[in-house]
């Protein structure tokens, strides 16, 4: 009997490398990218295209195509974080975030046209590109939570997002400040699963790079639960959050979608009733 747990064990030590060897990212995009689309009701005729440069998704559905950078797959290690990524860019079109920038920029640009002075002309450019740099910003925070509801309606761990991105290059700010990369991100991304999906973040998630994470913000988490002041206005502004992405994703079933995507009523309402309310 030894003999033989002493047989398995060493068939088990020698196969688990051969097993992680064999994993890929990119491979794996196109089975987790399906996923994705057909648990959360989205297009699932739509193509999965690794590409090696940054593209924009806001126009990638005129060909039924979504562009996925290889240089995000290569900050993941398992299904859950390659469905982190391709989600983020889900939402991201699902947002319509590009729409949204173009629609300003070209109001912006049309006000500073009118505008007599080159002076004036100048400071109206500037302020459309301040103005755009901090839409940026949100929209792509924005991004990670509409994600992070689709990764779970697709039944992936969405904590997975917070990981990848404490992988990626953090910003200068995060480096002054000595906190996490992207720790803007990932807090706001703890945020909205703590408060609507209470169940994911007590299930947690498996890896070092997560307990880093926890460690740094608990006494954060504990200095907000200890006033009820600044806990009301948590909940408050999470409640609103809430019903903000729900408004979302109705808009973006009512006109069609972005370039001709047809959101389902499914993805409203399998949001809704999984998205637990805090009571």
């Amino acid at each position: 009997m030894k003999k033989l747990l002493l047989s398995l064990m060493l068939i088990s030590l020698i196969s688990a490398p051969a097993f992680s060897a064999t994993w890929s990212a990119v491979d794996r995009v196109p089975t987790v990218g399906s996923q994705v689309l057909t648990k959360n009701s989205l297009p699932s005729s739509t193509k999965f295209v690794v590409t090696e440069t940054a593209v924009t998704n806001s126009s990638s559905n005129t060909n039924n195509e979504l562009y996925i950078q290889k240089e995000a797959l290569g900050y993941t290690g398992n299904d859950n974080e390659v469905a982190a990524v391709i989600a983020q860019e889900l939402g991201v079109i699902i947002n319509a975030n590009a729409s949204k920038k173009k629609f300003v920029s070209n109001l912006a640009s049309a006000f500073a046209g009118s505008l007599e002075s080159e002076s004036a002309q100048n400071k109206a450019i500037l302020i459309n590109q301040l103005s755009l740099n901090s839409m940026s910003e949100k929209d792509q925070m924005n991004a990670d939570i509409t994600g992070t509801d689709l990764m779970i309606q697709a039944g992936y761990n969405p904590l997975a997002m917070i990981v990848v991105l404490g992988k990626m290059p953090g910003t200068t700010m995060d480096a002054l400040k000595a906190q996490p990369n992207n720790f803007k991100r990932t807090m706001y991304i703890y945020d909205y699963l703590s408060y609507n999906y209470p169940s994911k973040v007590k299930e947690g998630y498996g890896c070092q790079e997560y307990r880093n994470f926890l460690a740094y913000i608990e006494p954060t988490i504990n200095d907000r639960n200890s006033n009820k002041k600044v806990l009301a206005k948590f909940n408050k502004t999470q409640a609103k959050l809430k019903k903000e992405r729900a408004k979302q994703i109705a808009r973006y079933k009512a006109t069609g979608g972005l370039n001709g995507w047809d959101a389902s009523y499914t993805i409203l309402k399998n949001l809704s009733e999984a998205a637990e309310v805090k009571k």
